[in-house]
């Protein structure tokens, strides 16, 4: 650790100001900074924060993340590790905290509040209200990961209160995930403790729940893109607004994170202040962080940006030490031993094959770009008395497998993948992760949900011409290899998906998406077809 110098325009987000100056580090604390009139040069301004990421969407460890993610200035993230806790409980927390230590990277984790997050699906551990209280106990867990059983807090569940009471005991913030609500309801969820929400679509939505004192995450991810519709927030509610990417896959992490919503916003006009304080100053209030602002005694955690305008980011600092120049990482990967829980049946094509039932079949609509689906009731095409994928229509057959326990594959049909000649299959498959796979013929999906099997987790497309699968054996979420690697294989496998039919931007993230029954309206568990508007189970037919 170096003691040094920098001088250029320094941006004081706690005062709101930018000036000449001189900042010097010693120890990797930051010593002094003397304001100097003559002095010019870059941009130095705190590190970037993502308010609210899923790391194992990343399809990387917490380590690897960090080493794409500082190349873009990126120093903390508020990271919720619900998805490995879904699959290994309170053991996946930790390996998250322990391999997150292991680099220099500023990582907040929370503890996942809703694990399982229904009982309409099988998951891999259950956290109830004791083993949430022992994670927010532990100094590493600053927060109480997003609160999805919002008609639990309305309701008075007795689990869900219980765990909003740790959270008060310990003086941790809660996360909030609560899409469409509004009104007395959104009024009561506010006041059951729950702080921010990254779910909002409609800038009415959003107003109402700041109205409620709720701090909005105004969320671009690789399934979910709300950054658009909400940014104007920050014009007259700068107080309330952070900037999240919630799930971020691989090859767009290569490309940029957070740094690309404030490139977006000082291009539409939006002040050059309040842009950058919803991604340093408001989250680090929020969360009680010990990070960097540019003050004298903080850790010596910032970046050097060529100017306000391009926002070009050419170094990145952690206590002192460059860890990113001129878009190369200089963060080393280390050794990683994967957990897992992984005790899948491969199913037949019997096990898959659905009998046509009167009526019309209830068909999931995916939507590019967003995590809610809709719900069609169309005509099924049949064969021989059984429903079959119909690709001149784009409805193909759902299937999800239970990876937990030997149980027959929950079986439903989709629209909007528009694949003409293959199949994909993957572990990754919100919340519970189970197998999950869509494709144009049974013999197709099956093929593809053999690859992830026989790679104990994963992602995987099998074509009539080509099929691939990238590893992920930790927790069948995250791989062991180098980042950029992942990235590349991914870029491969998801152009190969595209090659076979799919319009989609991010057609595995989409995927994953389609079991994830919190988020309306119509999805698929392990356990069935489920109908989130009712919060029950439906019938295929109607």
């Amino acid at each position: 650790m170096d003691n040094f110098t920098l001088s250029g325009q320094i941006v004081d987000v706690v005062a709101g100001r930018v000036y000449p100056g001189i900042i010097e580090i010693e120890d990797g604390i930051i010593k002094s900074i003397t304001e100097d009139p003559g002095v010019i040069g870059p941009l130095i301004m705190p590190g970037l924060i993502d308010a609210h990421v899923h790391i194992e969407s990343s399809m990387l460890v917490p380590s690897e993340f960090a080493r794409l993610a500082v190349v873009h200035g990126t120093t903390t993230v508020v990271a919720d590790p619900h998805e490995i806790a879904n699959v290994m409980g309170t053991e996946g927390v930790r390996f998250m905290i322990d391999n997150g230590k292991k680099v220099p990277f500023n990582f907040y984790f929370g503890a996942p509040s809703c694990v399982p997050a229904t009982s309409f699906e099988t998951s891999g551990a259950v956290l109830g209200p004791n083993e949430v209280d022992e994670i927010l106990s532990w100094p590493e867990i600053r927060y109480l990961s997003e609160m999805m059983n919002f008609p639990g807090v309305l309701n008075d569940d007795a689990d869900v209160i219980a765990k909003l009471a740790s959270a008060k005991k310990y003086n941790k913030p809660v996360d909030g995930h609560a899409p469409g609500l509004k009104g007395d309801s959104a009024a009561r969820y506010a006041n059951a403790g729950i702080t921010t929400d990254h779910e909002c679509f409609t800038i009415d939505e959003a107003l109402d729940k700041i109205n409620h004192g709720i701090k909005i995450l105004i969320r671009e991810g690789s399934a979910a893109r709300n950054f658009d519709e909400l940014i104007p927030l920050i014009s007259h509610h700068p107080k309330m607004v952070m900037f999240c990417s919630d799930d971020k896959h691989p090859d767009e992490l290569v490309n940029g994170h957070i740094n690309v919503l404030v490139k977006r916003a000082i291009t539409a006009g939006y002040n050059f202040m309040d842009i950058i304080r919803a991604c340093t100053l408001i989250p680090t209030g929020h969360y009680n962080l010990d990070i960097c602002l540019l003050q004298k005694g903080d850790k010596a955690d910032f970046i050097l940006v060529d100017n306000a305008e391009d926002f070009n980011i050419t170094a990145t600092y952690i206590a002192g030490s460059l860890v990113a120049e001129n878009g190369v990482s200089l963060i080393e990967s280390v050794p990683v031993v994967p957990i897992n829980k992984f005790n899948p049946v491969m199913p037949s094509l019997d096990d898959i094959s659905v009998e046509a039932g009167e009526g019309t079949l209830k068909v999931i609509k995916a939507i590019n770009g967003q995590l809610v689906t809709s719900t069609l009731k169309l005509k099924a095409k049949t064969e021989a008395g059984f429903a079959v994928s119909d690709l001149e229509r784009d409805i193909l057959k759902l299937v999800v497998v239970n990876r937990y326990n030997p149980a027959k594959p929950a079986i439903g049909f989709v629209t909007g993948f528009n694949l003409k000649r293959g199949a994909i299959a993957s572990t990754v498959a919100h919340d519970s992760h189970n197998i999950i796979a869509v494709g144009s013929d049974d013999q197709l999906i099956l093929n593809a949900i053999e690859l992830v099997i026989k790679n104990t987790g994963g992602i995987s497309l099998y074509a009539t011409d080509e099929y691939n699968c990238l590893s992920l054996p930790v927790a069948g979420l995250m791989s062991t290899d180098d980042g950029y690697a992942v990235a590349g294989k991914y870029q491969l496998i998801n152009r190969a998906v595209q090659n076979a039919g799919s319009d989609l931007d991010a057609p595995f993230m989409t995927l994953s998406f389609m079991s994830l029954l919190v988020i309306p309206e119509l999805k698929l568990s392990d356990k069935g077809l489920f109908d989130s508007t009712t919060f029950s189970y439906t019938n295929l037919f109607d």
